[in-house]
């Protein structure tokens, strides 16, 4: 459990045996913790704070929004923020929202759809139910992460129970955010997954860009700079390795730095930290090509595959 984090108990699962054995109700516990990073510890572009900070200003100044200004009279909706961070990994999508928190000086409940995810019909939506509850008495911000598992599109042609669990807790999310009264942050690799109606209700989607030469130079800096003791040379880094990310080079300098350390040495030598940087780029590279295969293989319907296969049939 992270320093600072305190579990609450709210709501309730409802677990059975498959013979259908009457219920137990059991506890469903949410982690709510301090934030852990701020604006201060993030190295990104001035446009991209400027946008975060400009989406979470609506929670600051509602009062001013909806009543001196009588925005009220026209937008009847609540005066909610959700905010969807969209982009690479390791981007900085989960610090940023640790940062506002801190701005805000608020809490956090991170949850991802395996936390509250049941399988019994209708469980899921009640515990979905429960966890805004429960950030609603704490005043905290929920955090769903990779939340494209929780918002991507509904099913059309329902085949079986879980099919229309997946759709009852889309729909009943999609209820909650229409009359729910604090933020909501969601983080995503996947906007495209993202169905229709919850892109709607998602007024603010921030995209975070794979860092430029210039701020891949401010990273170099803020990880090497005034730390481990180093000779690289760091315009030569930030120009060379296009595509690397602020959590690449944050493990790359801890990796390089471990081996240095074992080895007796004092200092980080180049050499070492582009071997790290190369290491991790190749673990990349792969993983990127294997998940390509599996995105192909999900883009080619069940109806197509079976006219397919029909044809075959046919064709023999």
């Amino acid at each position: 459990m992270p320093i600072n984090s305190k579990p609450i108990t709210k709501g309730s699962v409802l677990n059975a045996e498959d013979n259908g054995e009457t219920r137990r109700k059991n506890t469903i516990e949410f982690l709510m913790s301090e934030p852990i990073y701020t604006f201060e510890d993030m190295v990104i572009s001035d446009d991209l704070k400027s946008e975060i900070i400009d989406a979470v200003a609506i929670f600051q100044y509602r009062d001013k929004l909806f009543g001196e200004w009588n925005l009220g009279k026209v937008i009847k909706k609540p005066t909610n923020v959700c905010i969807n961070f969209y982009g690479e990994s390791g981007t900085g999508k989960t610090m940023a929202a640790n940062a506002v928190s801190s701005m805000l000086r608020m809490k956090l409940i991170k949850v991802n759809y395996a936390d509250i995810e049941s399988k019994y019909v209708g469980d899921t939506s009640k515990n979905l139910v429960n966890l805004f509850k429960t950030a609603e008495q704490n005043n905290a911000i929920i955090l769903f992460d990779e939340a494209d598992a929780l918002l991507s599109r509904r099913v059309t042609e329902m085949g079986s129970s879980t099919d229309v669990s997946v759709n009852q807790t889309r729909s009943v999310l999609l209820n909650i955010l229409d009359s729910y009264g604090g933020i909501v942050l969601f983080t995503t690799n996947f906007i495209s997954n993202y169905d229709p109606a919850f892109m709607r209700r998602i007024p603010n989607h921030i995209k975070f860009e794979l860092p430029n030469e210039s701020v891949r130079y401010k990273l170099l800096r803020h990880y090497l700079e005034g730390t481990v003791p180093n000779s690289i040379i760091l315009e030569h880094v930030a120009k060379k390795y296009e595509g690397i990310t602020g959590a690449d080079i944050a493990n790359a300098v801890l990796t390089s730095a471990v081996k240095v350390a074992r080895s007796g040495a004092n200092i980080l030598e180049q050499q070492e930290f582009e071997d790290a940087l190369k290491r991790i780029i190749s673990s990349k590279n792969e993983n990127k090509s294997q998940r390509k295969v599996v995105i192909e293989e999900r883009e080619v319907s069940e109806e197509y595959a079976l006219n397919q296969m029909n044809k075959g049939e046919r064709n023999t």
